[in-house]
Formats: C-alpha cells, sequence, structure tokens
C-alpha cells in the first residue's frame, strides 16, 4: 500500500504543502492542476521539485466534461486531453483522473461514453499513460461507480480503469459492497473522504465539507473492505475538500491524513480476514481501565491554594515521592499528583501555562502495544530523564503539548506508587468523591477534529454528537469520546471544547493560560447531597448560583421542596431526560478559568448538563471579573 494526498486538501503554496507532506509520511500526491499553474516553476522543475521531497506524482487531476460530447466540442475535448498529456510527461506521470461530465451539451449512453475512453485509450498507450474514469455523484449521466464500471468494462482497453472515490460512493449512499464486483486490476485509482451526516446539496457538501476518514459519518471502513477485497494493493489517497483545511496548519492537516489512512487500513485488515495485500497491522486500539492519575503543575503560594482546594473537597495527602517535591492525594479510586518540580517537564509546564493539568495517567490493558499504535499513528513520544528508584512511565504528547501517561499490571507500571512514592498518615474522612467522570480538554475549535481522531484511532472510545454549548459571549463547540462500560459506568470520559472566540470562557482560559489543555477535572459521586455537606463542614467554595436558576428548575421539572431547597443550599444544578438525572455542583475558579466539578449520575443519564452551560459560566465570568482575584 502506498498513501498518498491531492495537494488541494491543505493550505499553502506548493512548495509548503510538499513539505508538510512529505513530513507526515506520505509516498506521494496528487497534483491539483490550480497548484501547479499557481507555481513560477517549469512543469519539469516542478516534477524534480516534488521528486526531491521524496514523493511520487501519482495522480494529475482533474480533467473535465470528456464523454458524451458529439462534433466539434468532441474533437476539442480530445486535444485537451493531448495537452495535458502532454504536461504529465514533462511533470513525470502516467495516471490522469477524468471525472464524469457535467457538460450541458454531453449526452448519455453507455456505449456512446465506452467508445470515447476507448479511443482515449488508445491515445494514451502511445504515450505510456492510463486514464483513470471516476464518477461524480453529481455527474449529468453518470454519477454512480456502477455504471462507470460498466463504461470502464466496455471500453475494454488496458490503459483505462476506473477510480473510485468514497465520498461520490456514500454520498449517494450506493452499496459499496457492489465494488467488490470489479476486478482488483482494474481499479486504477483510490480516493478517500469522510463527512459528517448533513442533508445538503451534493456539490456543495463535497466541496466545504469532506473531512479524514475517521473524522465524519460516512462508512469509510466498509468501502475500503469491499475495494480490499478486489485484490488492489496500490495507492490509497486523501481528496479533501474542507473550509476549515483550506486555512489550516498545512503539518497538521498533512499529519492527520496520513494518520487517518494508516488507522482505516489497520481497521480493514481487522475486519476482512482474507486481505493479503500491504497494509499496515497495528495492535488493536487500546482498552482504557480508568484514569490512573491526573497530575498538576504548580508552586509556591499557587500549589498551597490548590492543595487547599482539594482538602475542602475531601481529598488527603496519601503519599510523597522518594526524591521529588511530588504529592499524591487520594480520595476513592481518584489520585491527585501535585508537582511542585523546579526542574523537568512539570516545571517547564508551569513556566508556561501557570497552575494546571500537565499529565493524564491512563490505566490500560497493554502499555506497550499502546505505545507502539500511538507511535505508528504519528504520536509524538515523550520522555526524560529517569533518576534512581523511578519507572519509566511510556507517554505521549496531548492537547495542548500535555502528557499522556500509560500504566498497567502486565508490566507492573502499575506499581509506580508503592515503587516512587512513601505513604504519609494524613488519611482524612472522605466527603465521597469514587473516581473521576470525564476531563474536558479546550482547544481552537479548528483543532478539535484533529484531537477526535487522536484519541479514537488510538484508543477504544465512541464518538458522541457534537453539540453548541452556550456561552453569554458566544458558542463553544463541544464533543465527549467515551470509552465502552465497565459495569455502570464509563472507563473514560473525554471532553473536547473547541473556542472560537476569546470572550467565551473557554477562550478566556485559553488565552490567559497561554494554551494549557485541561479546563476542568469531573469527579463522581453517589450522593451529591452528602458529598456537599461534607464540603460545605471543610469550607468548601461552591459556585455560586442565582435565584433565578432555581425558579425556573422549579418550572422545568417536577422536584420535591426539599430537594430543590437543599440544591439551592448548595448551588447543586440539575437535569433530566427520559434516561435518569444528572447533578452538578461546581468550585469557584481557581484563577482565570481552572475548575472543578462534581457530579451525579442516576438512570442511564449519559450526557453533560449542556443545557446549564449558559448558567454556570455566567456564575464563572462574575466571579473572575472581580477585582483582586487570586490566579490560582
Amino acid at each position: 500500500m502506498k498513501t498518498s494526498i491531492a495537494t488541494v486538501s491543505i493550505s499553502g503554496n506548493l512548495q509548503e504543502k510538499l513539505e508538510a507532506i512529505s513530513a507526515a509520511g506520505f509516498d506521494g500526491i496528487e497534483i491539483f492542476e490550480q497548484d501547479f499553474i499557481a507555481d513560477a516553476g517549469t512543469p519539469r522543475e516542478i516534477g524534480q521539485m516534488i521528486r526531491d521531497h521524496g514523493l511520487a506524482i501519482d495522480l494529475f487531476q482533474p480533467f473535465r466534461d470528456f464523454e458524451g460530447l458529439t462534433g466539434a466540442q468532441r474533437d476539442k475535448a480530445f486535444d485537451r486531453a493531448e495537452r495535458k498529456f502532454d504536461l504529465m510527461q514533462e511533470l513525470g506521470t502516467d495516471l490522469i483522473l477524468i471525472c464524469s461530465s457535467v457538460h450541458k451539451d454531453a449526452r448519455g449512453g453507455i456505449d456512446r461514453a465506452a467508445e470515447d475512453f476507448n479511443a482515449l485509450g488508445e491515445r494514451a498507450a502511445k504515450r505510456g499513460l492510463r486514464v483513470g474514469y471516476e464518477a461524480l455523484a453529481w455527474g449529468r449521466h453518470v454519477n454512480d461507480h456502477r455504471d462507470a464500471w460498466e463504461i470502464v468494462r466496455r471500453a475494454d482497453h488496458a490503459n483505462v480503469g476506473i477510480i473510485l472515490d468514497s465520498f461520490h460512493t456514500l454520498a449517494r449512499k450506493i452499496d459499496p459492497e457492489t465494488i467488490r464486483r470489479i476486478p482488483g486490476d482494474k481499479i486504477f485509482f483510490v480516493q478517500l473522504a469522510d463527512a459528517p451526516a448533513i442533508d445538503m446539496d451534493l456539490l456543495y457538501w463535497s466541496r466545504h465539507f469532506r473531512n479524514m476518514p475517521g473524522e465524519g459519518d460516512l462508512d469509510i471502513t466498509a468501502f475500503m473492505q469491499a475495494v480490499a477485497a478486489t485484490g488492489y494493493d496500490d495507492v490509497i489517497s486523501l481528496e479533501i475538500f474542507n473550509d476549515q483545511f483550506r486555512g489550516g496548519n498545512p503539518k497538521t492537516v498533512s499529519r492527520d491524513g496520513h494518520r487517518s489512512l494508516i488507522n482505516l487500513m489497520s481497521d480493514v485488515v481487522a475486519r476482512e480476514p482474507d486481505v493479503t495485500q500491504s497494509y499496515p497491522v497495528l495492535p488493536p486500539r487500546s482498552d482504557v481501565l480508568g484514569v490512573e492519575f491526573v497530575e498538576f503543575a504548580s508552586k509556591g503560594a499557587e500549589a498551597e491554594r490548590l492543595e487547599n482546594a482539594l482538602k475542602t473537597m475531601g481529598f488527603s495527602k496519601a503519599a510523597h515521592h522518594k526524591s521529588k517535591r511530588v504529592n499524591v492525594w487520594r480520595q476513592g479510586d481518584i489520585r491527585i499528583v501535585v508537582n511542585t518540580e523546579e526542574t523537568g517537564f512539570a516545571h517547564s509546564a508551569f513556566v508556561a501555562h501557570g497552575t494546571g493539568v500537565t499529565d493524564i495517567g491512563l490505566k490500560v490493558s497493554d502499555a506497550a502495544a499502546t505505545i507502539e499504535r500511538a507511535r505508528k499513528l504519528g504520536a509524538e513520544p515523550f520522555s526524560q530523564p529517569v533518576g534512581p528508584a523511578e519507572m519509566d512511565i511510556p507517554a505521549i504528547r496531548g492537547v495542548g503539548g500535555s502528557l499522556m501517561r500509560f500504566v498497567d499490571d502486565v508490566s507492573g507500571l502499575s506499581q509506580v506508587w508503592d515503587v516512587e512514592f512513601d505513604a504519609t498518615p494524613d488519611v482524612g474522612t472522605p466527603a465521597g468523591l469514587t473516581r473521576v467522570d470525564h476531563v474536558a480538554e479546550t482547544m481552537n475549535y479548528d483543532e478539535m477534529l484533529s484531537w477526535s481522531l487522536f484519541y479514537t484511532a488510538i484508543f477504544n472510545m465512541q464518538r458522541a454528537p457534537m453539540v453548541d454549548v452556550v456561552d453569554p459571549d458566544g458558542l463553544v463547540r463541544s464533543q465527549a469520546l467515551q470509552a465502552p462500560h465497565g459495569g455502570d459506568t464509563r472507563a473514560l470520559r473525554i471532553t473536547l471544547n473547541g473556542a472560537e472566540s476569546h470572550r467565551t470562557l473557554a477562550g478566556h482560559f485559553l488565552a490567559d493560560s497561554f494554551g494549557s489543555a485541561v479546563q476542568h477535572v469531573a469527579f463522581a459521586c453517589d450522593d451529591i447531597f452528602a458529598t456537599a455537606d461534607a464540603f460545605e463542614a471543610r469550607g468548601f467554595k461552591a459556585l455560586p448560583m442565582t435565584e433565578n436558576y432555581y425558579a425556573d428548575l422549579a418550572a422545568r421539572f417536577t422536584l420535591g421542596e426539599p430537594e430543590l431547597a437543599a440544591m439551592k443550599r448548595h448551588n447543586i444544578l440539575y437535569d433530566e431526560d427520559e434516561t435518569g438525572r444528572f447533578f452538578q455542583l461546581y468550585s469557584q475558579p481557581l484563577g482565570d478559568g481552572l475548575f472543578f466539578e462534581i457530579i451525579q449520575r442516576t438512570g442511564a443519564y449519559d450526557g453533560y448538563g449542556a443545557p446549564n452551560a449558559p448558567f454556570r459560566t455566567a456564575a464563572q465570568k462574575r466571579l473572575i471579573r472581580q477585582k483582586g482575584m487570586p490566579r490560582v
């Protein structure tokens, strides 16, 4: 298998695109005519520049409105093709894409089109070139790969084959299983693109909303399973038209594209047992068993305020590191690590971002396999010197440059708490917190697809539908990623919150923390009212909610007066749906945006209280805007 990407998929001039595509690990490109025309080099110079980047030119495209014309228009179409053949030979590529015609004068008919392609195949063969025919989803007469294949079959020429594009097939809801009937040697090229499920004009949908395989809602895996079953073992390419990507970082988009292809083809190998082609084989997606720890970097008075906040929530200092200024705070299955070292990664993160989460530790079934899969999918590994009696916990870079570490029982990495730490006698009375319910990561909106792909490619996680979270000063897009159920809970929940404006609380947090990733950590409890009582006794400072909020609750839901009064007293927020009930309690902001959340889920409620977001963010902003509030 060779990987490729269309130059139209990313931003920049041709040189910038080539640098990004090469760095991401692609083998080749589809060169779009616009990119070629806009460059000042000659065709021969451009071809050499591409090869100097270690890339092949796998496809020249697009050639439009060829088949079905008559008279002078048909002659002109063949003349145009000959000119493009000249150009291809100068560039150094042998395959041209011809998409099904949308010309107003083009006539239909399978045999008419087949005759045109047989004649074009003859001309291409004289130059050692090949012609690939693709059915556009909005083609005038041909908009189905089955018709395109029949034209190619009847053209009956060795230099004419079919080009398959996942979007054109799946957007029209054509069964991809029909691809299995096409001989693999007559498939000349395969293009892939995913897309969100949107009911709109096919052309507009295609030109503006395509994304990487695994980022949308189309069944790209089923499409590629059918392609693989034909025996096809050549170029797998990305053709992405996306307004966001066109304005994005070309290196990031290219990296995500390559990751999506490797991830997709490894899934095809796993699901299509008879595949023998040279597709990548990766360890399976990692099963996350739980959140092992959440590590904060802090220092001085800020660290004292953070640890005092933990005390008010019932955490006890359970251990300290044998050789470093690192404390472990425990409650239930929750470990909060507070790192006040003056060297190493945590210190650097504190200097860059202030007090915040620098490291999330996940308990996985196999740490070594997790790291291997992550690296093969382009994740950035991390390591730093390990001191005496310390364990080398494998890690990769995550959102905002933070770390994600992995421990397991197989390798003994889960024994790190006994190896590196000494227990402390400070064992207090817990307040009812049981585990980490979710970790909320904040990023710029245009990074969301990238990090969603990151998590779902490496871990066994599913995406929930994206929702709009209303902030008084704008919208924040939010998407939850969830590991499978473990009993009546989920082993891991990550919420990705994309900020489009610095005026939103999420955007304000990003700006003031200089791109820190985690804005809040949510802890679960079994009885939020008992937990709130315990918090109150310890001096916990809850986020104050308005009288109007509770008046609205009484109007919207059937709540008993005692329960409503207790919610009001403790500033507990509430939501429900047909599956269950949801209670939320927030800490006051620890500075300009970092905070804690305590939640209780009953029944099968699987959301995050999105209807409460406008009232919660308004309350947080009121406090943040008060003068003299400490950063943490």
